[in-house]
């Protein structure tokens, strides 16, 4: 209750969070209403790249959610970001992504690379690709095995859905890349790298453990949390299971059913003063 006492500031992971696919959870605004009301705010941190921010505020707003770019951050934008920093010589790159992440790219001042046999471009960059397309798959490996500076956007195995079927995500790419050539990625930079975190900290000038980093994966979201300095808070409205949380060694520092019943602890733990 300490712990929950000090939260200012709760990071949002979306997928399995605030919605399944296209479906808003029936708790997500009512949760996002307590925390305006209680003068907490909130930021949407997602380790899917698929689509822009300006994609993300479109879909959110469909949804019934309406926000600012400002609470947005993508592995995309943090890859971009990654790039200008540590290797601001980088403007030719190779990627597997959407249409919408190649565009924040190009925005972004880099040239996307087509497949070319025999040319290498200045950095290779794999994400979550729901338009992949084999040769190109097969061009991304042949980069790895050239020795191309190699960044992933993210660790996840699989995205979560609410559809039948499974959502292969960039670390499943990831690990084809790796069968086929021996080589892993040079940087992962999603979710549970702590600098996901990063930014909402200098933003708001708030210590690590005035933040509460929410979403339903151990291995992205709690991690981070737990690399961060911050509040790790597991949901069970997407990927994990309970039997799997109770058997995490580390076990998050909280573990609800939904960010609702989190919201109820942070309640709690404001009205026990």
């Amino acid at each position: 209750m300490e712990a929950c006492r000090k939260v200012r500031h709760v990071a949002l992971d979306m997928d399995g969070t605030i919605y399944m696919g296209a479906t808003l959870f029936p708790f997500t605004r009512p949760f996002l209403e307590m925390l305006e009301a209680n003068g907490i705010g909130y930021s949407f941190l997602t380790n899917n790249p698929t689509r822009s921010i300006a994609d993300y505020l479109v879909k959110l707003e469909r949804l019934g959610i309406k926000t600012g770019p400002e609470k947005m951050y993508t592995t995309a934008v943090a890859t971009i970001d990654y790039l200008k920093a540590n290797m601001p010589g980088v403007r030719k790159i190779f990627a597997l992504g959407t249409p919408s992440m190649l565009a924040e790219f190009e925005a972004a001042g880099f040239e996307i690379a087509p497949v070319e046999t025999g040319v290498l471009p200045e950095a290779l960059v794999v994400a979550f690709d729901t338009t992949l397309e084999y040769p190109r798959l097969c061009h991304a490996a042949w980069l790895a095995s050239q020795g191309v500076p190699y960044i992933a956007t993210n660790p996840d195995r699989v995205c979560p859905t609410d559809q039948p079927t499974v959502l292969v995500d960039c670390g499943s790419l990831c690990s084809a890349i790796e069968y086929a050539t021996g080589r892993l990625p040079d940087i992962v930079i999603g979710k549970p790298n702590p600098d996901m975190l990063s930014g909402i900290r200098h933003r708001y000038g708030f210590a690590a453990d005035e933040i509460a980093m929410c979403g339903d994966r151990i291995y992205t979201d709690v991690a981070m949390a737990r690399n961060a300095g911050a509040l790790g808070v597991l949901v069970l409205s997407g990927e994990t299971t309970l039997e799997t949380a109770l058997a995490s060694d580390p076990m998050p520092d909280i573990t609800a059913k939904s960010i609702l019943e989190f919201g109820e602890l942070l309640l709690e733990s404001r009205n026990s003063l």
